[in-house]
């Protein structure tokens, strides 16, 4: 019978989840700390393990590569609340099956684990269990919560360790560049050179020599040796940005660099070899450029070995307030800054707003904003006009006047009745409200409304008993016929 796994610290969860996922052809152990989920592993020797990153005793990512030493195939499934750019791109890095945010929708997690034990079964051998490891980690600049970077962390992560190219594709301003030295960074490459080339930001004549070198008097201007791009990183990982941009001179140079590692100086025929890890990035269309004849198709193919697509910033607006925050944490440093917190209606305006320059727009509205703000709330007057004069939509303004009216009239009730714990009583009434719709919404699942709401479901359970909300039989019902 497959046996499952899961260490994880919170005894609600482990009873909750062994509940769930044990059946008749499922065995299910669990462990309230690393310790004794390492020892579990060892005694057990499981199909398929959930770990949680924050345990008492040991990191979770260090936990996974004990267990990952005692049995690398055991696929490893993460788990967290707590997720950050660096844990996301580390679990993959050091071969996690994958990677879930709590709380975790349980039909995701039934399927994951479904999937990692089919895995298991699948490429079972027996295995040799062996001593501890130390892991490590390390940090990144890029900033993200949404499942759309939580995805971009995944493909870092796997195809980091692996010496193979990879392609960024993404409009301006999402970021490419900072996904590629998360990529250099976690590579085998880390200790050696890295290089960052703007293609488009250099003329066609020049692009050839920056990244080639040249001798002296090849053409005009040139009046000693250049040594290339290529030859300094040489051992390390280049970053060419905006490929797209390339002449088909230089398309040509860089395949034959791709296929056999060599090349040759403008102006020299002595072949230089060298070896060098290439990550391109563009914000244009390459398939439809290779049909309009303007990109060379083998060149195109050898590039995307891997493949990783940006979201723009409009895509994830979740991650808006995130991004904000972090901008103004590092401006407020180089700014001599002090200021503390967003007002609610300049947040407003920024997620409502479409940033067609994505993070780096965004980045420059901070800036503007903190040039401009007095105080320590950054309000609406000091953000770019760009964004501060987006006004909500008629019906939408007009919505929001009457809730909060009825709110206005609520409050008033309670207090000519000298009700007390006001705020109690409001908020059991919105809950009163709040409750039916998302549960509706999330049609009777619970931990979709949980995580709607953004709430344990723990929480949510209780808040449907203390109101007495009819619908908890129907939704019981509904939990045991699933």
């Amino acid at each position: 019978m497959p046996k499952l796994i899961i260490i994880d610290d919170e005894p609600n969860l482990r009873y909750s989840l062994k509940k769930s996922l044990e059946t008749d052809s499922l065995e299910v152990v669990t462990a309230a700390t690393a310790e004794s989920g390492i020892a579990a592993v060892r005694e057990h020797q499981p199909d398929a393990v959930i770990l949680d990153v924050r345990l008492p005793d040991m990191s979770g990512l260090d936990a996974f590569s004990i267990i990952h030493d005692l049995d690398a195939r055991v696929p490893v499934i993460i788990i967290t609340a707590y997720s950050t750019t660096e844990t996301a791109i580390d679990a993959m890095k050091r071969g996690a099956f994958e990677y879930l945010l709590k709380p975790v929708e349980f039909e995701k997690l039934l399927t994951t684990v479904q999937n990692a034990i089919d895995v298991s079964l699948m490429s079972r051998t027996p295995a040799q269990f062996g001593i501890d490891s130390d892991g490590d980690t390390s940090a990144d600049q890029i900033v993200g919560r949404s499942q759309a970077m939580q995805e971009v962390y995944k493909l870092i992560g796997q195809v980091a360790p692996q010496d193979v190219n990879a392609l960024i594709l993404g409009e301006s301003g999402t970021g490419k560049e900072m996904v590629a030295r998360a990529i250099y960074q976690h590579s085998r490459r880390a200790e050696r050179p890295f290089l960052a080339i703007n293609c488009a930001a250099l003329p066609e004549n020049l692009l050839e020599s920056e990244l080639f070198g040249h001798e002296r008097g090849s053409f005009t201007g040139a009046d000693k040796r250049r040594i290339g791009k290529f030859e300094q990183v040489n051992g390390g990982t280049i970053f060419l940005d905006e490929i797209g941009d390339m002449t088909p001179a230089t398309q040509a140079k860089v395949l034959r660099l791709l296929q056999d590692g060599s090349f040759e100086r403008v102006g020299n025929n002595e072949t230089i070899r060298v070896d060098v890890r290439i990550i391109a990035a563009t914000n244009r269309n390459l398939l439809q450029m290779v049909k309009e004849g303007t990109f060379r198709e083998d060149l195109y193919y050898r590039m995307s070995v891997f493949m990783i697509q940006l979201p723009p910033l409009r895509e994830r607006p979740e991650d808006i307030p995130v991004l904000a925050e972090h901008f103004i944490h590092l401006l407020n440093r180089d700014m001599q800054k002090q200021i503390r917190s967003i007002a609610p209606d300049a947040m407003q305006r920024l997620k409502h707003y479409r940033w067609p320059g994505n993070v780096r727009e965004l980045q420059s509205a901070m800036k503007h904003a903190l040039v401009r703000n007095v105080g320590e709330v950054l309000t609406v007057s000091s953000l770019p006009d760009t964004c501060r004069d987006l006004q909500p939509d008629a019906s939408e303004q007009h919505r929001s006047e009457l809730d909060a009216e009825n709110i206005r009239i609520f409050i008033h009730d309670l207090l000519s009745q000298e009700q007390p714990n006001v705020y109690h009583e409001l908020h059991s009434e919105i809950d009163r409200i709040l409750l039916p719709e998302v549960l509706n919404h999330a049609e009777g699942n619970q931990a979709h409304a949980s995580e709607l709401l953004g709430i344990a479901r723990s929480t949510l359970r209780t808040k449907i008993t203390d109101l007495g909300l009819t619908f908890e039989k129907r939704l019981k019902a509904d939990s045991d016929s699933r």
